[in-house]
């Protein structure tokens, strides 16, 4: 297993990379915000010579359009993951199945060299969730031991902890396998 983060505004632009191999870092929200730490973590990240990935949390409604912007945003890296965060909202809202699946199919179409994935927590994947859809894998959010979510589907990353921040694990044996495989889109 490798281990890994994800950061959002909430995080240091220095946050610490030891022990890290990827670093998934929040980019856009609905069709109107940007993290604003967004240049200087995607920084630290490149130069600590981290598998980069970005992440879109998504609103239900205007789908196209929430695709577009964080594409917009998102810097455009060959071998960079791009995901879609699928949660409640503030509001206590979430997406549809058939928004989510929309999502990941249109992000895929304006970036089809990048691997696209699903994040999610396990409640949303055992409950919410009808198509197990999760474009190019799953992102699992479980908070239990590292590498060992309670699910029976294939999942590439793990969220295990928040404590003290999120932290995660990807289910591959070597950097060069995930690097591999992220070029591979």
């Amino acid at each position: 297993m490798l281990h890994g983060i994800d950061v959002s505004a909430y995080q240091s632009t220095a946050y610490g990379t030891d022990g890290s191999s990827f670093v998934f870092i929040k980019t856009t929200e609905g069709h109107s915000y940007v993290n604003p730490r967004l240049t200087a973590q995607t920084k630290t990240g490149r130069d600590a010579g981290l598998v980069v990935g970005f992440y879109h949390f998504l609103w239900p409604g205007n789908i196209t359009a929430q695709a577009e912007y964080f594409v917009s945003k998102a810097p455009e890296k060959a071998g960079d993951l791009l995901a879609v965060d699928w949660e409640t909202t503030g509001d206590g809202t979430h997406a549809t199945n058939a928004e989510k699946d929309s999502f990941i199919r249109k992000v895929k179409a304006l970036r089809p060299n990048n691997r696209v994935i699903l994040y999610c927590n396990r409640s949303f994947w055992l409950t919410i969730d009808k198509t197990s859809y999760a474009g190019d894998g799953l992102w699992i959010a479980d908070y239990t031991t590292a590498g060992k979510p309670r699910i029976k589907a294939d999942w590439k990353f793990h969220q295990y902890t928040s404590d003290p921040h999120d932290k995660d694990v990807a289910d591959f044996t070597t950097k060069a396998a995930l690097q591999t495989w992220a070029k591979d889109a």
